[in-house]
């Protein structure tokens, strides 16, 4: 049986950007996997839980911003799970929960330069393949064969700039799909 090739985008997004789906449609259109799941996190174990927006909320901002985009999808999957959930179990919970999906990372080279730290990454890497996008002018010359070169452009601009301007009160229109934005304007977000 042939499994649907998913890739997971495990992230805060908070808020998500236009950089954040232009990553995932390159992914679709370079033929890395069939489908790309934007996994909301609601609690990053290297990040502190207390900056983050409500999951539910940036959950809703995904869920916006991939309305209308094939093969996009947000997911709410780790929000059942223990916290904070760390990727091993997060892979293993989705492989239970859908036994007909091959589920590959996507990921950073800034993570993708961190993977040793990371929770039973050996497993991960024996287990799971990995796809690794440039993150600034950053090249990752070797690989491993289950990893794969995501070479795409990206968008200079992260969510931290987004948070950072519209608590200034600065425009970042440009950076957003307009649902997400007259949901953060709606819900006084980033104030």
């Amino acid at each position: 049986m042939n499994k649907t090739r998913t890739a997971l985008f495990g992230g805060s997004f908070d808020p998500v950007h236009l950089g954040h789906v232009s990553l995932g449609r390159a992914v679709l259109e370079n033929g890395l996997a069939d489908e790309v799941w934007f996994l909301v996190t609601p609690q990053n174990p290297h990040k502190q839980a207390m900056s983050l927006t409500d999951e539910n909320e940036r959950l809703r901002m995904v869920e916006l911003a991939l309305a209308g985009e094939a093969g996009l999808s947000a997911s709410d999957f780790e929000f059942t799970l223990p916290r904070p959930s760390y990727t091993i179990n997060t892979l293993d919970a989705l492989e239970k929960a859908f036994p007909d999906r091959g589920f590959v990372l996507l990921m950073g080279a800034d993570n993708w330069r961190k993977i040793d730290k990371w929770y039973k990454s050996d497993e991960i890497l024996a287990r799971f393949g990995v796809v690794v996008y440039p993150r600034g002018d950053e090249q990752i010359p070797q690989l491993p064969a289950n990893v794969k070169w995501l070479a795409s452009k990206l968008y200079d601009i992260s969510s931290t700039e987004i948070r950072e301007a519209l608590a200034c009160g600065g425009d970042m229109s440009q950076w957003l799909h307009p649902d997400v934005c007259a949901y953060i304007k709606d819900k006084g977000l980033y104030k």
